[in-house]
């Protein structure tokens, strides 16, 4: 009889070897580069705030075209999502660009739920990814992958300070998503009442807890820009679909009758640290850690409302094939307790039913031998009055026979006197 001895498993000492000659291993990069660009990529932007804070035009403007939004109307009863797609293509790199704009958000007159449907929307494509994993036959390169990468918040220049709605939302999206709160028309604020506005609605996030995302510092070639990028969080941007002349260029700008905003000096608004940041630097990270951070959070939690865990009530380590094997077991003993309970309820309602057929049958034997008792007496009530009819007949013929023969007796008495 033998018996199976588990080892503790050890970390494989790993030893630096020299190459005497090139291999070609150092073309991985390239090669990577090659088939990423083969296959394009995937962004996903939500843009979450009120209606006329200029979210699509500053779409429009972070990917220099025009996406032909149709505005929306201040009435709406309730909060939707619109999510729009579109194919990119810049030098040779294609890029798969889907925008969801939140409709009416904000609008109204109730604010409570307004935030529902949005997390309700991130919500609602972590499933589908998770349900494209879970599958046998899984097609995850050429599915769509809609889950959101960017989240962009819209903040109102009220120079207050955020609004309840705007701090409950990002508390709840938090752990879901991307957030990167922007100051939305910073050109109707003066620059003093924007450092105040920034340095306020920071101080209230931290106050609430409320974890943003930054831009990453681990990565020595970006950590710098990176660094200083986050102390301008966050951003005071402005948009425009309107170009201007400048010398023998034509940049984006909004004119007013006191002068004009360049949409892409960094003295007037922080537009270009934005599309720097999230396009430029740091879109690979956001879609990196959208997958290994926040989808990997709600993938966790998912898997264990299953009833799936990596160690058993010992906290030793289980496999997937135990847990799903146990769960398999477990369903089994409830669908045989559940249908020996609908047979016992079956057989039940069936002595029930039975019963009340034996009553209601009783009942009816009752009533019928009442019936039948009172027929008999009203049987026997009309044979008494037809024999008490057919005596006083007999009575009345006699009685009249008798009166006919004493009338014709007294009729023949006077006939004699004459």
């Amino acid at each position: 009889m033998s018996a199976e001895v588990e080892f503790p498993k050890k970390e494989p000492h790993l030893r630096a070897l020299k190459l005497s000659g090139h291999v070609g291993f150092d073309s991985l990069p390239d090669q990577l580069v090659n088939k990423s660009v083969q296959n394009g990529f995937v962004f996903n932007v939500m843009c979450i705030g009120e209606t006329g804070l200029g979210k699509s035009t500053l779409m429009d403007t972070l990917f220099n075209t025009s996406f032909e939004s149709t505005p929306s109307s201040h009435t709406l009863p309730h909060v939707k999502l619109k999510a729009h797609t579109y194919e990119l293509q810049e030098s040779n790199v294609r890029l798969k660009l889907t925008i969801c704009d939140t409709v009416g958000y904000g609008d109204q007159i109730n604010k409570d739920d307004s935030f529902k449907a949005v997390v309700d929307y991130i919500d609602a494509q972590f499933e589908a990814y998770l349900q494209e994993e879970l599958k046998i036959k899984r097609s995850l390169i050429s599915c769509h992958d809609s889950r959101i990468h960017a989240c962009l918040y819209f903040i109102c220049p009220t120079g207050h300070g955020l609004k309840s709605l705007d701090l409950v939302c990002m508390k709840k999206l938090d752990s879901k998503v991307n957030i990167i709160p922007i100051i939305a028309k910073a050109d109707t604020i003066s620059k003093q009442e924007l450092q105040r506005f920034k340095s306020k609605i920071m101080q209230e996030l931290f106050n609430n807890g409320v974890q943003i995302y930054q831009f990453p510092i681990d990565d020595e070639t970006v950590s710098e820009t990176n660094s200083a990028m986050n102390d301008h969080v966050p951003f005071a941007v402005v948009g425009s679909t309107e170009f201007i002349k400048v010398g023998n260029k034509l940049i984006r700008a909004r004119q007013y009758p006191w002068g004009t905003v360049q949409v892409e000096n960094e003295s007037h608004c922080d537009f270009v640290k934005l599309r720097e940041m999230i396009i430029r630097t740091n879109m690979e990270d956001m879609r990196e850690k959208t997958h290994s951070k926040h989808y990997e959070l709600y993938r966790q939690r998912r898997l264990e409302e299953m009833g799936f865990s990596d160690v058993d009530s010992e906290n030793k380590p289980i496999s997937f094939q135990q847990t799903f094997e146990a769960k398999r077991s477990n369903h089994l003993a409830e669908l045989q307790a559940k249908e020996e309970e609908v047979r016992q309820m079956f057989v039940q309602r069936v002595k029930e039913k039975e019963a009340e057929l034996k009553e209601s049958e009783k009942h009816l034997h009752d009533k019928f031998e009442k019936l039948k008792r009172d027929h008999a007496d009203e049987k026997r009530k009309l044979e008494e009055s037809r024999k008490k009819l057919e005596e006083d007949f007999l009575e009345f013929t006699r009685r009249k026979q008798q009166l006919a023969t004493t009338h014709h007796t007294l009729t023949l008495g006077k006939s004699k006197k004459k």
